[in-house]
């Protein structure tokens, strides 16, 4: 990193233990140049460090700075800056053919008789192989087995090429196919939420900030770090040191006041937010999430509202560094030196969350009684489509009076005892980051599960059930708490680390079930703990796809119908012919 020339004179130093870390520090800048930005929004703030080190004449100037610290008199901006992120984060989809250009650049300067290693990136780019694996096999034991190794088979000659640029070029680190998925992995061990790197002899400390390529980047906004989705030409530009131009953003401030009530959600929760920033219109905007009620969220909730920046429509939905912060990053094991640097950091450059300070000024707000949300689901085809548990069999009613058929209507299964009626769910999956990552609701998902076999309920035979956690980790505390073993035996036994149905690589149907929805052109659900939901997403045979909880997940697979209202309708019978309900597990 090559730090600009400090105009203003705000270069100051830190000492954590015995380390001395130089930094380019706000506190100075508002006492003697700036005293608009003491209520600059944290994420505002987070840019205008950025100028203030890379402030060169040349693609940062005075004048950047100047306009970004008048943003608060009018909360909106015309200008454009240039703004270099501390690192890049790819996924497999989207990064090989960054390195495929990286190649061709060195083939390029070899041929021109130079020395092709001087090709490398000059920011930390870090892969993430994610997106190849698929739910071929299911409901086994030996289900990560195959899946894998089918993956491995069908990527060979990508995995290759792709261990060759680990090996060949500088500041780029691959995390292997079966690791997990790219924003949990950066969630739990990438992000740092400052970063360090060395200049003319110097130690420079600053926030931790990135781009990436896939569209759930923002999910790391949750830990306090700004990160958002590029495309593949800026994500290349910024692995090779160049800045990003950017429009000042608008910021609307998102006020969480009071406390989730037992039993609700994250899932429940950003699904609400997702609804609330829709209707809002925050495209193109970055949200900042504020108030009282950010004391009673754990730093898990707060990634998954952050994961699903995409589908509210934000630029990225940002929480500031506190005290909840310092404690995940302890939590998954940051070392003890990193997280006094965080502390000693953002409370000297004044960036460090207090509710008892005056608010920031923000373009606009919106706020929510965490009091209020609601177990809830959304789709057919759309995150911001929320709907009720109670509500959803009219919504699924809606859809077939629309598409001309009848709820009654079953149809028989090839070679099966079942039947299958419109609405049954055909999928469901626990998959994705955005809810994998939570903790608390993989937690949900595992009870639910031990209750329904304690109460002798099972999965419905025409559902595909699958769990892909985003990291190792879940595997971890599912087997250490004992509760995989109740999800094995409804039939979410591990099928992989990786996207899975939540990008659509669900798998193919079992083909007696395939075969029935095509002849009769049945109009089937699945329920996922996903992100999207769009028609024909997660399966192309699949044309109503809820996004739901894992808890939830793991009950509409005992259930098997998207038209029983789970709220007072029982998930199926005992060994003994009663009927239980959700209620009851």
């Amino acid at each position: 990193m090559k730090v600009g020339q400090d105009s203003l004179a705000t270069c100051s130093q830190l000492q954590v233990d015995d380390k001395i870390y130089d930094y380019f520090s706000l506190k100075k800048a508002y006492e003697h140049h700036f005293p608009n930005i003491a209520r600059l929004p944290y994420s505002l703030k987070v840019l205008f460090e950025n100028l203030l080190r890379f402030e060169d004449g040349k693609t940062v100037h005075i004048d950047d700075i100047k306009a970004l610290a008048q943003w608060t008199k009018t909360a909106t901006s015309d200008h454009e800056i240039a703004y270099r992120p501390a690192r890049v984060l790819m996924q497999d989809f989207t990064g090989v053919p960054a390195i495929v250009d990286l190649a061709a650049m060195r083939d390029a300067i070899k041929k021109l008789g130079k020395n092709a290693e001087t090709i490398s990136p000059l920011s930390p780019v870090h892969l993430v192989i994610d997106h190849s694996v698929m739910v071929d096999k299911f409901a086994s034991a030996d289900a990560l087995e195959i899946n894998t190794n089918i993956e491995i088979e069908r990527n060979k000659e990508r995995y290759q090429f792709l261990r060759w640029g680990q090996q060949s070029f500088a500041n780029f680190q691959v995390v292997p196919p079966g690791t997990g998925i790219c924003h949990q992995v950066n969630l739990e061990y990438l992000g740092k939420a400052v970063w360090t790197s060395r200049s003319d002899n110097t130690t420079y400390v600053y926030p931790d900030t990135l781009v990436g390529t896939d569209s759930h980047t923002t999910m790391i906004n949750g830990l306090g770090v700004l990160g958002w989705t590029v495309g593949g030409i800026e994500a290349e530009a910024a692995m090779l040191g160049q800045p990003i131009s950017m429009l000042i953003p608008e910021v609307i401030g998102f006020k969480l006041t009071g406390q989730l009530r037992e039993g609700i959600t994250a899932t429940d929760l950003v699904l609400s937010v997702t609804q609330m920033l829709r209707k809002k219109g925050v495209v193109g905007k970055f949200v900042e999430f504020y108030g009282s009620g950010l004391s009673k969220l754990p730093l898990a909730d707060r990634a998954t509202i952050s994961n699903m920046a995409p589908e509210y429509g934000a630029t990225c939905g940002f929480f500031p560094v506190d005290e909840e912060t310092l404690r995940y990053l302890s939590l998954s094991g940051r070392d003890e030196h990193t997280i006094q640097l965080v502390e000693a950091y953002y409370k000297a450059q004044n960036m460090w969350y207090d509710p008892n300070l005056p608010e920031p000024i923000f373009t606009d707000t919106i706020s929510l009684d965490l009091a209020t949300v609601e177990p809830s689901l959304a789709g057919p085809k759309r995150p911001q489509d929320k709907v009720t548990l109670s509500s959803l069999p009219k919504e699924f009613a809606a859809l077939l009076e629309k598409a001309d058929k009848k709820a009654s209507t079953c149809f028989p299964v090839a070679n099966e005892t079942f039947k299958l009626e419109h609405g049954a769910v055909v999928i469901a999956a626990i998959t994705s980051c955005t809810n994998t990552s939570n903790p608390s609701v993989m937690m949900a998902a595992g009870l639910l599960a031990k209750k329904a076999v304690e109460q002798g309920l099972c999965r419905k035979p025409w559902v595909k059930s699958s769990l892909a956690p985003g990291s190792k980790v879940v595997t971890d505390y599912l087997n250490k708490t004992g509760l995989q073993t109740y999800l094995d035996k409804l039939g979410f036994n591990l099928v992989g680390y990786g996207c899975t149905t939540c990008i659509g690589n669900s798998g193919p149907l079992p083909k007696a079930v395939a075969d029935t929805i095509i002849d009769n052109d049945m109009l089937v659900s699945a329920v996922l703990s996903g992100n999207r939901n769009f028609e024909g997403r997660v399966h192309p045979l699949v044309r109503a796809n809820w996004l739901a909880s894992p808890p939830l997940v793991v009950a509409y697979a005992l259930a098997g119908s998207t038209q029983i209202d789970l709220s007072s309708e029982p998930l199926g019978q005992n060994e003994q012919g009663q009927d239980i309900y959700l209620k009851d597990i």
